[in-house]
Order: C-alpha cells, then sequence, then structure tokens
C-alpha cells in the first residue's frame, strides 16, 4: 500500500447496480481551497440526520439523565478531536520523514481520521453493544428458523449478525444523502479510515467476535474502494485495514477508557480517588491542587492523559509505519505497541470500568429491558416483511406493521435479504427513547 493511493480524493456512486466513479471538487464549491475534500466529508457526516441521532444513543448508562453523561454523538465528536491531533501529529512527522504525498499536508491526515472518528458509531442501534446482542438473538433462535428460508448462508449471517461497524459502512454507503445510488459518496481515504474490520461477515476472521464492517449489500462497494485505495487483499470479502483506521480506533479506545470513568465518577458510580490515582501519574501533581472542584481535578488529569497517548501512538504509528503499509501489522493495536506506562494504565482503566462500571445495577436492568423492548418491534416488522416479500396474504396485523416502516418501504422486486435489512436499517435507526417508546405503543401496555 502506497500512501498516494491510500489518501485519494476519489468518491463512488451506484448507478443500475454498477459502482462507478464521482467527484464532488471542493473548487466547484467557491473559493479554490475553501473546503477540501475531506472537509466535505466532514460536512456531510456532522449534517446528517443519522449523525444527529446519535444525541439519544446509548455511551455506556441506557437512557441517562444526568447531564453530563456522554453519549454516542458526545463521544464521537471527542473521540473526533483526539483522532485530529493523532492525524495532525503523524502528518506533521510524516512531512518530516518525506513521505507525505505531493499536494498533501499534515492536517489532511488529521482531517481523514477526524472523518472517520465522527462517523465510526454512526450505525450503532439503541442500547448500544446491548441492542447489537439483541437484534442478533432475535434471529438466531432455531424457532424462527423458518423466517430465513431463502437466504444465501452469507445473507442469512448478515442478518443473523447486526454489527455496528458494518451498519456505519451501511449509512454511509447505502442509507443517507443519496439513499441508494451511494450514500454520503464520502472520499475513499475517509471509508478506508473508517473501516476497522475489513471483511464480510463469512469471511474467517468474522467468526472469532461477530466483527466484521462489510455486509453483502456493500459488498460491491466496499470492494471498489478498496481497490482504489490498494489495500492488500486477503482473500474473498477480505482485505488488511488502511492505516489510518489504527488511529480511528486508537482515538477511540483512549476516549472510552478515559471518560467512560470519569461519567462514572460524576454519576457517582466510582469514586474521584480511584480515578485520580489511575491517572495521576500522567499529571504535575502541584496543579492537580489549584482545581477547586472534584469535576475540574477530574478534567485536568484526562487532559493530560489524552496529550501523553496522542504523543505517544503517534510515534508508535510511525514507527510501525512500514508493517502498517505492508499490511503485516503484529499488534492487536496501537495501544498495545505503546510504552508499558500508556498500555498498562488504559488497560487497568477498561479493568475498573468493567469490574465497577459496565456491571453496576442501574446500567444492567435497563440492558436486561432492552431485550424484550426489541424483541417486541422485530416480532411485529419481521414476519409482516417476509409475507409481503414472499407475496402472501398480508393480515391487518401485517399491513399495519409495513405501515410503520413507511420511510423504507418493502417494494415489488426487494428480495427477502434486502426486506430484512430494511428492518435492520429502521430498528437500527431509532434512538433509545423512540425504540421504548414504540414498543411499549405497540405492545398494548398503556393503551388507555
Amino acid at each position: 500500500m502506497q500512501w498516494q493511493r491510500l489518501l485519494s480524493t476519489q468518491r463512488f456512486k451506484r448507478v443500475d447496480g454498477e459502482v462507478r466513479p464521482t467527484r464532488t471538487p471542493a473548487t466547484s464549491e467557491g473559493a479554490p481551497g475553501l473546503r477540501s475534500d475531506f472537509h466535505i466529508d466532514h460536512d456531510r457526516v456532522v449534517f446528517s440526520s443519522a449523525f444527529r441521532r446519535l444525541g439519544r444513543k446509548t455511551q455506556v448508562h441506557p437512557l441517562a439523565q444526568h447531564d453530563h453523561t456522554h453519549n454516542r454523538l458526545t463521544h464521537s465528536v471527542e473521540v473526533a478531536s483526539v483522532g485530529r491531533s493523532l492525524g495532525n501529529r503523524v502528518g506533521a512527522m510524516m512531512a518530516h520523514a518525506g513521505v507525505l504525498p505531493a499536494g498533501t499536508t499534515p492536517f489532511d491526515i488529521g482531517a481523514v481520521v477526524q472523518v472517520a472518528c465522527l462517523a465510526h458509531d454512526i450505525g450503532n442501534p439503541p442500547f448500544g453493544h446491548t441492542g447489537e446482542d439483541a437484534l442478533r438473538d432475535w434471529f438466531r433462535d432455531p424457532a424462527r428458523a423458518t423466517l430465513l428460508a431463502g437466504l444465501t448462508p452469507a445473507e442469512a449471517r448478515d442478518v443473523q449478525t447486526y454489527e455496528g461497524n458494518a451498519h456505519s459502512l451501511r449509512m454511509l454507503a447505502s442509507l443517507e444523502m443519496y439513499a441508494g445510488e451511494g450514500g454520503m459518496r464520502l472520499t475513499a481515504a475517509a471509508i478506508g479510515a473508517l473501516i476497522k474490520y475489513p471483511w464480510t461477515a463469512s469471511a474467517e476472521p468474522a467468526y472469532a467476535r461477530d466483527k466484521f464492517n462489510v455486509y453483502q449489500s456493500e459488498l460491491p462497494y466496499f470492494d471498489r474502494v478498496a481497490d482504489e485505495l490498494g489495500l492488500v487483499a486477503r482473500g474473498p470479502g477480505q482485505w488488511a485495514r488502511h492505516p489510518l483506521s489504527y488511529l480511528m480506533e486508537a482515538a477511540d479506545d483512549i476516549c472510552y477508557a478515559i471518560l467512560d470513568l470519569e461519567d462514572a465518577v460524576e454519576i457517582g458510580i466510582l469514586d474521584a480517588a480511584e480515578f485520580e490515582k489511575l491517572f495521576s501519574k500522567f499529571a504535575e501533581v502541584e496543579k492537580l491542587w489549584t482545581a477547586p472542584s472534584v469535576r475540574q481535578r477530574c478534567a485536568m488529569l484526562r487532559g493530560m492523559a489524552i496529550g501523553r497517548c496522542v504523543a505517544e501512538v503517534a510515534e508508535k504509528f510511525m514507527l510501525h509505519q512500514d508493517t502498517l503499509l505492508a499490511g503485516a501489522f503484529q499488534g492487536k493495536d496501537l495501544i498495545d505497541v505503546c510504552a508499558p506506562e500508556i498500555r498498562e494504565t488504559l488497560l487497568e482503566a477498561k479493568k475498573l470500568a468493567s469490574q465497577k462500571v459496565y456491571r453496576h445495577r442501574t446500567k444492567l436492568v435497563t440492558e436486561i429491558a432492552a431485550f424484550p423492548c426489541l424483541t417486541t418491534l422485530l416480532d411485529v416488522l419481521v414476519p409482516a416483511v417476509a409475507a409481503r416479500v414472499r407475496g402472501e396474504r398480508l393480515s391487518a396485523r401485517h399491513a399495519l406493521a409495513l405501515g410503520l416502516m413507511a420511510e423504507a418501504p418493502v417494494e415489488d422486486g426487494d428480495s427477502l435479504y434486502l426486506g430484512y435489512m430494511k428492518v435492520l436499517d429502521f430498528v437500527g435507526a431509532m434512538t433509545d427513547n423512540a425504540a421504548a417508546s414504540l414498543a411499549r405503543e405497540i405492545s398494548g401496555v398503556g393503551i388507555l
């Protein structure tokens, strides 16, 4: 892989089922240089309805009432800020090393990573990872096997494995802006940097943890993007990662390792002393005690810790640049190859969050409730879609259920796979509040 290709500004659209090149030159929008192609990417993500909905989607605490608790929107904005810093720093180091392509600035690297970070959670369903589990469990229930009859094995695997990462690509490439015609039509570079798991649900790596980024519905699109970027092919429906995706991943890891604990202090789940003890090694302790409150002390620690992590990750990216470009990087991620002080602190932060935050009773109760909530929605929608696609007689209940999906209607000629993907699009796009409210309404509970 070469940087000139990896930073491609080429965009793609879909016409009559084919993926074709298209362009939105920055210079056509006004004065030359007013917005770069990557700035256009940024704006398309920010102004999308899918991005806006992240404001009412779970980061850690479902249906949180506290004003300072992160949701997916604030998390994505903060990850993008860290990602931009990482990209800018790496870009400056690339320029110093003489490997930055002609016509590219260090800030272009930062902008590409920033876009990927903004979009990395845009496909998350209501209730976060618990929502993913609930959607998967419904389709994997043996009692519902007849609903999968007629799907190919690859299609069934997609439907049974709702994946927020794969739905992020689907949002960008199929659903938002130019729906069905290339989606947001972002640059190839931004799409490449977004893709953490560049393989389909049927590729071998996907079976280990149900992690993948490419549904069958987006495979032709991503195949064209991968070819444009020169990503190393590793088999059918499987590629090496774009090097900048490691920076996106690191920015996400840094933020949730540190900020999930800061949230826990804010809402009283974690004692501030534990947060301070964990991250004080990154701080000038005498400065901390000038802070007038616990919240400001934690904020100072957070800023100092993120700064140290950014410097370390950028350095390690450059150290491993050759193996990243060759698609041969052996580390689990960039955090894994960081200095022990950085790596072990972030691992300890995740361990502490797992023990005291993610398993807290208030979180567990709401997450358990997510299963019957999403089951209620799928019980109504999926059989109706199956009957519509298969040409069966629609019951009154089926007709009413299809009416709920008026914004993404099942149409004549839709395959069963496409029909089910539309159900997942509809349910997956819901905010926590919308899913909970609709499930309650259609269950008949509280109808009077």
